[in-house]
């Protein structure tokens, strides 16, 4: 049997937005249903070829954090379970294939237009900067740190929420100029409690949480956390064995697509830009198997397939 990749949904529903991963449709007046697709991008170029199961990670995975939550944070998942979805919008039976563990039915909410970053650990865009000038977004950090050196405390860094290419740091003073004093400092309350209860479950499972973003949106006058949440595409995972500061790290993603193309573009076959190369299906597989990895090291159990509607290629 062979895997089915979903790269793109086409529902009988109005289609509010299709970005790089996510198809989001508008259920009624107040919900949304987003579907993670088995979309992929690196280096903001979509790739051709989609990752099998990696929709469903992402969203499975997103609801199994929102449900060890409980209540210490409101937020928007109605249901991530298909067959409940179907019977709420009876009209999505036929394309069950489109959306099988790949679907959140959610409240609708006015998103604020931050990206809510916490980084307990030195890394990425942060590294970049500190490397050159010694700040992030523009503040002093503490002089000599290393690349992937814990931050103690750990850092709220925001960042722009940018439609095409990557998001851009801004301190904590440009969210208080753009959207208010009281609601930027709910914004790190909430952004710290959520990074530090997925810290402190990672923690035991031998899974560093380098860093990771959060999107929230107002709903009835309360921030409600949204889209999706402690994934390997929003965050930065480790394996603690494996950890050693002053050098880059192996997260728990895409690194496989990543390393590929790094290849091709050293050997001058990939000038960095769309179209993307063909992927070869040892990456496609190998890029699979990663995040089902990081499904199964997170919440102690592997994606269930079947029970999820799906089957395991071979």
């Amino acid at each position: 049997m062979t895997a089915v990749a979903v790269s793109e949904t086409s529902l009988p529903l109005p289609l509010v937005r299709r970005g790089k991963v996510r198809d989001v449709y508008a259920v009624e007046q107040d919900m949304l249903l987003l579907v993670t697709t088995d979309r992929i991008s690196a280096f903001d170029v979509v790739m051709a070829q989609a990752i099998p199961y990696k929709g469903a990670v992402l969203t499975q995975l997103s609801a199994w954090w929102l449900k060890q939550l409980g209540d210490r944070v409101a937020h928007h998942l109605l249901s991530a379970d298909t067959d409940s979805i179907i019977a709420y919008v009876p009209a999505l039976a036929p394309y069950r294939a489109q959306i099988a563990g790949r679907a959140m039915l959610c409240l609708r909410t006015d998103v604020v237009p931050v990206e809510c970053v916490v980084r307990g650990y030195l890394s990425g865009s942060a590294w970049k900067e500190y490397k050159e000038s010694g700040t992030l977004a523009g503040e002093p950090l503490a002089p000599g740190l290393r690349e992937s050196d814990r931050l103690v405390p750990p850092i709220f860094s925001p960042a722009t929420k940018a439609e095409s290419g990557h998001d851009e740091n801004i301190t904590i003073a440009t969210v208080i100029e753009r959207e208010g004093a009281e609601t930027a400092a709910t914004l790190e309350r909430l952004a710290r409690l959520v990074y530090e209860f997925g810290r402190d479950v990672a923690e035991p499972r031998g899974i560093i949480l380098a860093d990771t973003k959060f999107e929230f949106g107002w709903r009835d006058g309360m921030l409600l956390l949204i889209d999706e949440v402690l994934t390997p595409d929003s965050s930065r995972f480790w394996a603690a064995d494996q950890y050693e500061p002053g050098r880059g790290q192996a997260s728990f993603d895409k690194q496989p697509l990543r390393d590929w193309l790094d290849a091709e573009r050293r050997a001058g076959r990939w000038n960095g830009e769309a179209p993307p190369p063909t992927l070869p299906p040892e990456v496609v597989e190998a890029t699979s198997l990663r995040y089902r990895d990081a499904f199964r090291r997170i919440t102690g159990a592997p994606l269930d397939l079947a029970a999820l509607g799906l089957e395991e290629g071979h």
